[in-house]
């Protein structure tokens, strides 16, 4: 799947068409998994959120995948922005009210609380990236596009223990941000 991925990012339609079908089936399956972490109600559909994800990507093209996680760890990201969008229209649609919410069990940690807002999670993410953008990759990679900790590092060019720690700071400061933030 890299060679294809590398190929295509190179301009070979060829590839393109035969990579097409592998990549949807694995961004359906990030798409279902980060919809179960939204709130039952959700009206954003699997479907929907692989192909604004993957209207998102197209553009990203020339960029030149090192790997199968790399390309589904933008995929994830690009995941993560169609739902942020969409909470915050949604908060806009009804003047602050009704965010999406999405849960943080995998996350872990978050004493007395199954669920957080998703706009929230993402200012807190966002200011987390402000002092260290490596930890918000990790939780890109881990919690949303659901990448083993070695996959991580395979992306991120480094050891599983930095992974790990990585991992762990930003699950602390992400608890401390959203239950007290």
């Amino acid at each position: 799947m890299t060679r294809l991925l590398i190929a295509w990012s190179d301009g070979d339609d060829e590839a393109a068409a035969r990579v097409l079908p592998l990549i949807y089936g694995e961004l359906k399956r990030i798409a279902l998994q980060s919809l179960h972490r939204e709130r039952a109600d959700h009206t954003l559909e699997p479907t929907a959120l692989v192909h604004e994800a993957y209207l998102r990507l197209l553009p990203q093209m020339s960029i030149r995948w090192r790997s199968r996680a790399h390309f589904f760890a933008m995929a994830a990201k690009m995941m993560r922005r169609v739902l942020v969008d969409y909470a915050r229209g949604r908060q806009r649609a009804k003047r602050g009210g009704g965010a999406a919410r999405i849960s943080l069990e995998l996350i872990g940690d978050l004493p007395d609380s199954s669920a957080a807002d998703f706009v929230r999670l993402d200012d807190a993410l966002t200011e987390l990236g402000r002092a260290d953008r490596r930890k918000v990759t990790v939780v890109e990679l881990h919690f949303f596009a659901g990448l083993t900790v070695q996959e991580t590092a395979q992306v991120l060019e480094c050891s599983t223990a930095t992974v790990v720690r990585d991992w762990r700071m930003a699950k602390a400061w992400l608890s401390r941000e959203l239950l007290h933030g």
